[in-house]
């Protein structure tokens, strides 16, 4: 917990957030225009006294951490460890990782780094590299859009990046362990994973070289080869390409999602900068989360061919089950996104994209394909198989969409997909966090501003009060806080609460204080026991109704009596 204050009281907010928009002084506050979404008049404010900001667009806020971890797509470590780098704060060993492990990271990167900084200049400084650079060039990529994408060229050689790096006396093992080089035929020997090979760096989100991938240009077995799993890359963790497009992204609110990097450099040298690429046709889900922190529509544009609308028909599901608006563009006369654009060029290209097929559409037609749908018993097996899906969908109201027009396109009637359906109760982990009730909001406000009224608080009600509430998590923080003499702060509920809900928590902190803390506090408590009281009284009456079917007399007689007190406690504080 001080780490996390002494690298927050470190940073300035103001400093950060430029980084992001550009802010003005407005009387004890810095505005500017919001950088997460799209806007003329500045509505994005910075407290630089608080430390936090808020958008009164459109609702986003939190502290220096949030700011950092919704930009950067990082996690609350990765967002600490970004802040302390930057104002120079030494940060504890970590418990959870071992410091060799780090060590090893931080050589692997820089062995990454060197290897980039020998790609590039092959492709630009040896005769075969501008052969692979003409290459380029007649596949349409310009050497801005290669300078930009840092694409460099494995020479074709067995040991051209061994012996770079022998010269480095870096060791082997090493090369090994981030994927760059095999074993050889004799024991102790190595070569070049890489050769005769266009090379297409892999990074992270915060822009570090974490692999590559190579595609021949000598007519070699694979077509395209990237670097195994290594402690710094997990192919199905990242999406490539993400790196340079995520702000556009963002800004569109729409990811089109391709295969590779061909497809991405085509799309991103047009000018089409909202893409990224799944490196293949496994998407995951871990890749589908990716790309919903930072859109809300996913494109899925895969290749026109049976294995590419294959491929589509299995991204849509993963779609659907994260909550995502999934549309599948399918390109005519099975051409790829690159094979397109260099036929029919940009204007045609964003002309189709408006004609998207919806991800349900297409998972339908995908399904009805393959199967005879005159059939009952077939079309019996499309129907369910479709209902299955839908029923990954985490919102109530979205899922009930998607039967109607489920039922439209299959021409069922919608009453018999909803008798399909399973009746799961909603996982309140996949709905959408929602807003305190007044009481909770207040109370939570009047904490964090006047710490001397804790005393008072936690004297007057137990941790029952806060049991059930969407708040109980950030009083039982403070609690806990109090109970053990610390002190209790924003930043300290990071991971605690969800981030929708902590982004409601720091709107809270922006709003004016009445002054009446005291005061207010007591209509607070007096409030949130009431709804105590009557949850309680819920959750008798359905034990009352039990006992009652079940002709347990006794029990029913000690429910009353509680039903009655409960009762009296209601009315007394009216």
């Amino acid at each position: 917990m001080e780490i996390i204050d002494q690298v927050r009281q470190a940073s300035s907010i103001v400093e950060i957030a430029s980084q992001y928009t550009t802010l003005k002084r407005r009387g004890r506050k810095w505005v500017g225009l919001c950088p997460f979404h799209t806007e003329k008049t500045p509505s994005f404010t910075v407290d630089e006294e608080k430390q936090l900001y808020h958008c009164f667009g459109c609702g986003v806020g939190g502290d220096i951490y949030s700011l950092v971890m919704e930009r950067e797509n990082l996690t609350f470590p990765e967002a600490l460890k970004n802040l302390a780098e930057r104002y120079h704060i030494p940060l504890p060993a970590q418990q959870r990782v071992r410091p060799e492990v780090l060590k090893l990271e931080e050589k692997l990167f820089k062995i990454n780094d060197l290897a980039l900084g020998f790609f590039k200049k092959n492709l630009f400084n040896t005769q075969e590299g501008k052969k692979a650079l003409e290459y380029l060039k007649k596949r349409g990529l310009s050497e801005e859009t290669i300078q930009t994408l840092k694409i460099g060229y494995a020479l074709n050689s067995w040991t051209a990046l061994l012996d770079f790096f022998q010269e480095k006396d870096a060791p082997v093992s090493l090369l090994e362990k981030g994927g760059l080089v095999l074993p050889g035929q004799r024991t102790g020997e190595y070569r070049d994973r890489f050769r005769g090979r266009v090379i297409f760096p892999i990074f992270s989100l915060t822009g570090r070289v974490v692999a590559f991938g190579g595609r021949t240009v000598i007519d070699a077995e694979p077509k395209y080869l990237n670097s195994p799993e290594t402690p710094l890359y997990s192919k199905g963790k990242l999406l490539y390409g993400l790196n340079f497009t995520k702000d556009a992204v963002r800004q569109e609110g729409t990811a089109i999602l391709v295969e590779g990097y061909t497809d991405f450099s085509s799309l991103y040298q047009a000018g089409i900068r909202n893409v990224v690429a799944s490196l293949g046709t496994a998407l995951t889900a871990w890749q589908v989360g990716q790309a919903m922190r930072f859109a809300s529509r996913l494109i899925i544009n895969y290749d026109g061919d049976s294995a590419g609308r294959a491929a589509a028909a299995r991204a849509v599901p993963l779609g659907f089950e994260k909550g995502l608006n999934v549309d599948v563009l399918v390109l005519p006369d099975e051409l790829d996104p690159d094979a397109f654009l260099k036929k029919h060029g940009r204007e045609k290209y964003l002309a189709l994209q408006k004609k998207t097929v919806t991800g349900l559409d297409f998972l339908v037609d995908s399904m009805a394909r393959s199967v005879r749908m005159t059939i009952p018993e077939e079309k019996g097996r499309v129907v369910r198989a479709i209902v299955r899906e839908i029923e990954k969908v985490p919102d109530a109201v979205a899922r009930s969409e998607y039967l109607r027009r489920a039922s439209q396109k299959l021409g069922v009637g919608e009453e018999l997909l909803r008798s399909i359906v399973e009746h799961k109760a909603p996982n309140k982990g996949q709905e959408e966090a929602g807003l305190f009730c007044p009481a909770e909001k207040r109370l939570f406000q009047i904490l964090m501003e006047d710490r001397s009224v804790a005393p008072y608080v936690f004297a007057e009600c137990g941790e029952e009060i806060f049991q059930g509430l969407r708040s109980e998590p950030v009083f039982q923080y403070i609690l806990d806080c109090f109970r053990h003499d610390q002190d209790w702060s924003f930043p300290g509920l990071q991971g605690k609460v969800p981030p929708a809900l902590l982004s409601h928590l720091a709107n809270a902190l922006f709003e004016k204080s009445s002054g009446r803390s005291v005061e207010e506090a007591q209509e607070c408590l007096k409030s949130l026991r009431r709804v105590h009281l009557q949850n309680r009284l819920k959750d008798i009456q359905q034990k009352i109704a039990r006992s009652e079917k079940n002709g347990e007399k006794e029990e029913l007689l000690a429910l009353l009596y509680q039903k009655q007190d409960i009762t009296k406690q209601i009315l007394s504080m009216t």
